[in-house]
């Protein structure tokens, strides 16, 4: 499939393989999802991480994505992105091959749970939210293509809304914790860190156990 990560090779024939398309910030994570409950007939291709900054291009991408699949003889196909900004594109392409997609509009919601995203939506409108993937990235996806490294005034232009840094850590890791405690102090930001584990992730696929 051109332009996407290979997916990850199993034993059984593709008729009763579930593919999930995602978002390459959630790769590790599906993963890693796959390995804890032991879901051996899941494949996982991805469309590249960098759409999180052109949703415009996530839909259309999908749809070849999912068409190509189709032709290669895949029985069942999952959508490993929320909305995402496509401000509903996405789940036209989705009604449009008969595929589901994971509930919410971001992967910073289902990662803390709809139900508990909706709850403190509104407290978290100045929150800044960083992942585990964003912390392996912080200098990849914004460091570098923001130029804040030579141009640190610019924090102000781009960061200077938000009065939060919340970190939403998948696992316990003190390296990628230390790297959001410094993005925060150096973006002016308080500090937050929020334990969610892979939240609505791991149920959603866990509904895909007899999809294959």
């Amino acid at each position: 499939m051109a332009g996407l990560s290979e997916p990850r090779v199993t034993t059984r024939p593709k008729s009763e393989t579930v593919l999930v398309i995602g978002c390459g910030m959630i790769a590790r994570e599906v993963l890693a999802v796959r390995e804890k409950l032991g879901l051996d007939h899941i494949e996982l291709t991805c469309l590249p991480a960098e759409f999180h900054y052109r949703p415009d291009r996530i839909a259309p991408a999908m749809d070849k994505a999912i068409a190509e699949a189709r032709a290669e003889g895949y029985g069942s196909i999952f959508v490993g992105y929320a909305d995402c900004g496509t401000g509903g594109a996405l789940d036209r392409i989705c009604e449009k091959h008969g595929v589901e997609r994971i509930a919410g509009p971001h992967c910073f919601a289902f990662y803390q749970g709809l139900s508990n995203f909706d709850r403190i939506g509104d407290a978290d409108m100045t929150s800044f939210y960083m992942t585990d993937f964003l912390c392996r990235q912080f200098d990849a996806f914004f460091i570098k293509p923001l130029k804040l490294d030579k141009h640190p005034e610019l924090i102000k232009d781009f960061f200077g809304n938000y009065e939060k840094l919340v970190y939403l850590a998948q696992t316990d890791d003190a390296e990628l914790e230390k790297v959001a405690i410094r993005a925060a102090a150096m973006l002016g930001l308080t500090y937050e860190k929020r334990r969610t584990g892979y939240g609505d992730l791991e149920p959603a696929l866990a509904a895909l156990r007899d999809a294959g």
